[in-house]
Formats: C-alpha cells, structure tokens, sequence
C-alpha cells in the first residue's frame, strides 16, 4: 500500500508541474500578445534636438496601438531642475473624431492629428531657459490604461554649428573614382576583345583564301600533265609499232 500511494502522490506531482508549466506558457503568451499590441508612443528617430535662440521648433510625437484608442489620454511635460511643468493635456475620442486639447503654456501649440496618430506641438520663440528634457506620455483605457511615454531633449544655441562635410565629400569622391576607373576598364576590355576577335577572324579567312586558291592551281597544274603524257605516251607506241612492222618486209 505504501508503494501506491508513494506512486500516486509521483504521478500527481508530475500532473501538477505540467499544468504548471502549461499555464506558465499560457501567461507568456498572454504577455507576448498584449505587449505586441499594446500602446506605444515615440519621438521619432532621434532623441535630441538643437535650436536657434528665438526660433520656432517642433517637438515630434506620434503613437501606435494594434487593438485600436477610446478617450486616448496624452500630455506634454517640461522638466526644469527636477520639476516636471505641464505644457499641454488632451484626449481623443477614436481614431476618427479629432482630439480636444488644453495648453498650459502662452508659446505653446498643439499640431496634431488623430487620424495620423500625432500629438506633437511647437513651442514659440524659444529661450535658454526652454532647454532641457520634454516627455510625451499617453494612456489607452481600451487596453486598461496601458500607458506609455517618450522623451526628447532640447538644446537652445546662439548660431546653428556648421556640419564639417570634408569626411563625406572625400568619400564619395574617392567611391565616384573607383566607379569610374571600373567603367573605363571594363569599356577598354571590351574594345580590345572587339579588335581581337575581328583581327582574328581576318586572319583566319584570309588562310581560307590562301588554302582555297591553291589548291585550285594544283588541280589545274595535275590535270594538265596528266593530258600531256597521256597524248605523248599514244604517239611514242604509235611510231614503235609502225617501225616493228616495217622491218621484216
């Protein structure tokens, strides 16, 4: 009896880590799916921006969601030594239906689009003091307000830096020589084999010729003989025969 129950209580247990692990996979994939599709906001490629006192700069943001928005929550943020400013605040009915936005900030606008999946704004006239670190952040109540924020840092300077190109342009300097060396080869080559091949072929029906004509004379030249001793050969048996009948008589 002790060894049954030892057996059952061995095969339970192995039941209970495969539901385990079966479950465990399931709660993965769960993840997976819902992390796949979940909501996702970003400030494009890069992740800083430079410009010009007093200037005009736009601060990109879009956003992304698999399972589609209802009353999309977005805002933006202005971080100064360590304090987060509220600049603007909106929400967005669906993907169709334009968003309704609330700015904070007097040099503030707000330029996006529910139907490009935009929230971005422009801030006007910027100062020194605009520099630091700016954060879009959105919440989705149709994924259980998953949410999700992007940052992007700003930089305010007197004169745009002039972007030293002489690396470049050496580059692509140096990459048109190389093509252009391998045009000019690569035409060369086939000049060449042109001329030879149409040398040869000269060459080769001029032998023809050669070869041809003669033997064309050889034939002639054989003929020929070949009639003059057959005529000669006749005559000499000719007078023979004539001067052996002659003499007896």
């Amino acid at each position: 009896m002790a060894s049954v129950d030892s057996t059952d209580l061995i095969v339970s247990g192995r039941l209970r880590s495969g539901d385990l692990l079966h479950a465990g996979l399931a709660i993965a994939l769960l993840l997976g799916v819902w992390s796949v599709g979940g909501l996702e906001v970003s400030t494009g490629k890069v992740s800083s921006i430079e410009a010009m006192n007093g200037s005009t700069v736009l601060l990109p943001c879009t956003f992304a969601s698999c399972v589609g928005i209802k009353n999309l929550y977005f805002d933006w943020h202005y971080k100064r030594n360590g304090t987060m400013i509220k600049l603007c605040e909106g929400k967005i009915p669906d993907d169709i239906k334009e968003p309704s936005c609330k700015v904070h900030h007097e040099r503030v606008q707000f330029v996006g689009s529910s139907k490009k999946k935009n929230i971005s704004i422009l801030l006007w006239n910027i100062t020194f003091e605009d520099e630091g670190e700016y954060r879009c952040f959105a919440r989705n109540p149709k994924e259980k307000d998953r949410n999700h924020s992007a940052t992007l840092t700003l930089t305010v300077v007197d004169h745009m830096r002039v972007v030293d190109n002489t690396l470049t342009v050496i580059i692509v300097s140096v990459l048109g020589g190389v093509i252009g060396l391998v045009i000019i080869v690569m035409v060369i080559k086939a000049l060449v084999v042109h001329t030879v091949s149409t040398f040869l072929k000269m060459v080769i029906n001029g032998k023809e010729c050669l070869v041809s004509s003669s033997g064309n004379d050889n034939t002639e030249n054989g003929l020929s003989g070949a009639k003059a001793d057959n005529k000669g050969t006749p005559k000499e048996d000719t007078n023979c025969t004539l001067k052996v009948q002659l003499r007896p008589r």
